[in-house]
């Protein structure tokens, strides 16, 4: 049965590939074939062949022609021509899965990508990653490629799981210097298209924070966690499927490059795979002791300036930054300014000799939750047709404030962000009692570093009838204060990307924004004279700078009304959608199975 399946499989291969593939598989890719000749897109082959993965060729070929529609009970006696019918139904039905929507860029062949990352909504989040990693995924199996998406089996995680959720693989072996260490991968199923697995090490990753305990800090053992967690995706892939290139987002996956280019470096399957790393924060890098090159069994050699060693520590981004493919970050002007002393953080040289292979693509957003047409948690809907329902919005988040007394004619300004030096509130702090004089009020939602988390109760505190904070995190009142508020401030020191201002653009507040990363590439400073721009921006990190930016806001709320209706119809106008990102993405994408044959 198996030498018939392989048979067949092989004039099949033929006709997706244009061209004869000869040899073993592992020899193929040795050589340079093309990406397409690898575990998912030879799937029936590997089934009947059973691949060098060290599998029972049966039980693969059984998962292979399940996932096909393929029952397998019936075929195990099937020989000549009858196997061979079932290879064409398989192939067929191979075909219509990966080119079936239509939807591949121009130009371009089907993928399969594997997303490692250590975030993803709506499994485990604490900043814009688990946005993107969620997100995007969905987004190219629109666009006709297949992808599949790694991520550590928190504590939290688990909660959310069906209790008997099926085991992928059962004991990978991950070794270390003086031990091993055995997980499993758990088969989190298909979510709009989209296969998520889970890396299952308890001793690990069954903790109560992500990167840290709930009070602060993070796990000594991070470089071990997040190694075993890499490691074990290259092991998974080699038995659920290789695929075409590998993205990995920020330091925490980063260490899946290196591991790649030194230890993976012979091995058949994995070797001429690509990788894709996304940068969401150049300022947190994981720093870890020399000791750990040896934790992770990695060679000696690579300790070095020019590859993982940063002041002495073990630095997982730049060796990830050293070691892949090619580089994102998520805005274009992030991309020039990581490679500047000032936002680079040690790393901007670097950045800067790899300039061609550092590419800024935008983040979007998810319109299926934010939207005040359909936003399920504000009191009113209203669109850029409609705005009556916008003045509803605003007595409903002043309400939830404990500021109904605030008159209409009172701009209302809105903050949601971590309470963090990074967002600039040191400017916020020094211009709170000259802002306290302005006509207006302001709500902020947020948690973050305990000195600011004070100063915005003791801003609420001093001010009660004009300034009110939630210290904490609430996705409903977040919604209500982009749909409710008529300015949204966000004055950062950088901002790789940056999601509130486009929420806020999109809910017909207007943005106050630092020019810096995608806070520069997304809002519009506003032109009376031409009645173009979305918002209003400052570029010097000077608190009269971030007040004059905020005084223009409140004298075109107060005296151009028509004008301040122009600019909410702007925002909203804009499209921050997924779908030209991702089509970026494949470029990218492609870019790198070009460049490695």
């Amino acid at each position: 049965m198996l030498e018939a399946l392989a048979q067949g499989c092989s004039q099949r291969r033929i006709e997706l590939d244009g061209k004869q593939a000869t040899g073993p598989r592992s020899q193929q890719i040795g050589d340079g074939a093309t990406a397409r000749t690898n575990l998912d897109d030879e799937a029936v082959c590997d089934g009947a062949q059973g691949i060098d993965n060290g599998c029972d060729g049966g039980l693969v070929a059984e998962k292979v022609l399940t996932e096909f529609g393929l029952g397998w009970q019936s075929v195990p006696s099937l020989s000549g021509p009858a196997a061979s019918n079932v290879v064409d139904l398989a192939f067929e039905r191979y075909r219509t899965r990966r080119v079936g929507s239509g939807r591949l860029v121009s130009g371009a062949c089907p993928m399969h990508i594997v997303f490692a990352a250590s975030e993803c909504v709506p499994f485990a989040k604490t900043g814009g990653l688990a946005d993107v990693v969620g997100a995007l995924p969905p987004e190219l199996v629109r666009l006709g490629h297949r992808v599949t998406v790694y991520l550590p089996l928190y504590r939290s995680v688990r909660g959310q799981l069906a209790e008997a959720q099926p085991v992928a693989i059962r004991s990978l072996t991950i070794p270390f210097p003086y031990y091993n260490r055995f997980v499993n991968v758990v088969d989190g199923g298909l979510s709009e298209g989209v296969q998520y697995y889970f890396v299952d090490c308890p001793e690990l990753f069954d903790r109560e924070g992500l990167y840290g305990p709930r009070g602060g800090g993070d796990y000594a053992d991070n470089a071990e966690r997040f190694g075993l967690f890499s490691r074990a995706v290259l092991e998974a892939v080699k038995l659920l499927g290789v695929p075409d290139l590998f993205h990995v987002h920020d330091w925490q996956t980063a260490i899946l490059p290196v591991l790649l280019r030194t230890l993976y470096v012979y091995d058949p399957v994995l070797r001429n795979v690509g990788v894709v790393l996304t940068i969401h924060n150049a300022g947190y890098q994981g720093w870890f002791p020399p000791r750990t090159t040896e934790t992770l069994l990695l060679p000696w050699d690579i300790f070095t300036f020019d590859r993982v060693e940063q002041n002495d520590t073990f630095n997982f981004l730049k060796g990830g930054v050293v070691m892949c493919d090619y580089m994102t970050t998520v805005s274009p002007t992030y991309a020039r300014e990581i490679q500047g002393p000032e936002f680079g953080s040690g790393l901007e040289s670097l950045f800067s000799r790899r300039h061609w292979d550092l590419r800024g693509i935008l983040n979007g957003v998810d319109y299926a939750h934010w939207d005040p047409s359909r936003d399920v948690h504000l009191a009113a809907h209203y669109s850029a047709g409609n705005l009556t329902g916008k003045a509803e919005c605003r007595r409903d988040v002043l309400h939830a404030f404990g500021l109904e007394h605030i008159a209409d004619s009172t701009p209302v300004l809105g903050i949601v962000s971590r309470f963090a030096t990074q967002k600039g509130f040191d400017m916020l702090a020094a211009i709170s009692d000259q802002l306290a004089q302005r006509e207006m009020a302001l709500v902020a939602l947020g948690t973050g570093e305990p000195f600011y988390e004070s100063f915005f109760r003791s801003f609420a505190a001093r001010y009660p009838d004009k300034v009110a904070v939630q210290v904490k995190y609430d996705d409903a009142i977040a919604h209500k204060i982009e749909a409710g508020a008529d300015i949204f401030l966000m004055p950062s020191r950088y901002e790789p990307c940056g999601l509130n201002q486009i929420y806020s653009m999109k809910y017909g507040t207007i943005p106050v924004v630092r020019a810096t990363g995608g806070l520069e590439d997304t809002v519009e400073e506003w032109n009376a004279d031409h009645r173009t721009g979305t918002g209003f921006k400052f570029s010097g990190y000077h608190p009269g700078d971030f007040l004059w930016a905020i005084d223009r806001a409140l004298w075109v709320f107060a005296n151009d009304r028509d004008g301040w209706q122009t600019l909410m119809r702007n925002g909203m106008a804009r499209d921050y959608g997924w779908e030209h990102p991702a089509r970026e993405y494949v470029e990218v994408y492609e870019e790198v199975l070009r460049r490695r044959g």
